[in-house]
């Protein structure tokens, strides 16, 4: 490859993006997963300060402009925003406006109502994505005209659905022809050959590159994530005001007993002791936890994945796939024509 890659996926070493995570997201962690080919996903406030944002965003866009002028790949990376409401509108204002100044392919949006992100990304040609947990969620989603849905099965790491991925897909494909990502319990080749088969065009790993040795997550987070056991995850509403999966051994740690957590005060808040914070001393991980025994470097993981990939599904069709799931209202919004 030389120059700039001619489509958003012609730098995929196969369909997976790696979770936008708190703590784990680290720079090192975008910028490996990107050169090893798989999409980097982060979330806009692991940066920091609006101002901090944008430097990551020029640090990103000058490694994917080397790598290119040395014929390497380098996958896009997706910026997890919030779109609820009740945000600090000014902070995510300004986080806007540099996505839009260096023309950010990928967002994904997270609760709220992302058609107004929707309308901004469309306007420089940027794609979005919606997490969604519920059927409702993704009516809501396509409403809002977004170009991928990402679904939040049950056994995810972080913020967890409840839905059986058979039927959530099944659903989804029935209401949505754009990009459908499926998270949930996937930490393998063998798993994103499966989800493939199901309808997804793309899978989300967290739990598999929070180990990986790049990742921000400190030492005693990886070695607890290759100790525990999927029948050690917990899903509660106490830690982090959401159902969210917890790792037990992490729980206790922090002198809460798993088996009687307090309610929580509200909606994306806790009833926590001081000192004790939802994914910073309190650590998540999804049921794939039981697949993950070492903390290899992300390059080491990608390979894994795509030998088993490939094992299981071949490895041909999917690229082809994902590119025509792209609606076409962004086509033509990028080449200057209106959606209706």
């Amino acid at each position: 490859m030389t120059g700039a890659s001619p489509s958003l996926f012609a730098d995929l070493r196969l369909p997976v993006m790696a979770a936008p995570m708190t703590m784990a997201s680290s720079l090192d962690l975008i910028l490996a997963c990107c050169r090893a080919g798989v999409i980097g996903g982060f979330q806009a406030g692991n940066a920091g300060a609006p101002e901090s944002f944008g430097q990551w965003l020029a640090t990103l866009d000058a490694a994917q402009a080397d790598a290119h002028a040395r014929g390497k790949r380098f996958a896009p990376f997706i910026i997890n925003l919030l779109a609820t409401a009740s945000l600090d509108q000014g902070a995510q204002t300004a986080r806007l406006d540099l996505c839009r100044a260096s023309g950010a392919r990928l967002l994904l949006t997270t609760a709220g109502d992302p058609a107004a992100i929707v309308e901004q990304a469309h306007s420089w040609g940027g794609r979005v994505f919606h997490d969604c947990t519920t059927i409702r969620h993704i009516e809501r989603a396509v409403a809002a005209g977004v170009d991928g849905l990402m679904l939040v099965a049950a056994g995810s790491g972080g913020h967890s659905g409840a839905l059986n991925p058979f039927a959530f897909v099944a659903q989804a494909r029935r209401r949505f022809e754009g990009v459908i990502v499926l998270a949930g319990g996937i930490a393998d080749g063998r798993g994103v050959a499966a989800a493939l088969a199901l309808g997804a065009d793309m899978v989300c790993m967290g739990t598999r590159f929070i180990a990986a040795q790049e990742s921000g997550a400190p030492d005693a987070y990886r070695d607890m994530l290759v100790a525990s056991g999927t029948d050690e995850v917990v899903y509660t509403d106490a830690i982090a005001g959401l159902p969210a999966n917890f790792m037990r051994r992490s729980i206790v740690d922090n002198g809460l007993d798993p088996d009687a957590l307090p309610r929580p005060l509200n909606r994306f808040r806790g009833d926590l002791p001081p000192g004790v914070r939802a994914w910073r001393t309190v650590w998540s991980a999804g049921h794939s936890v039981g697949l993950i025994d070492d903390a290899p470097s992300v390059e080491d993981v990608v390979a894994r994945l795509q030998a088993e990939f490939e094992a299981h599904h071949g490895g041909q069709g999917w690229r082809e796939r994902l590119e025509s799931a792209l609606p076409e209202r962004s086509v033509r919004r990028r080449r200057g024509r209106p959606d209706r």
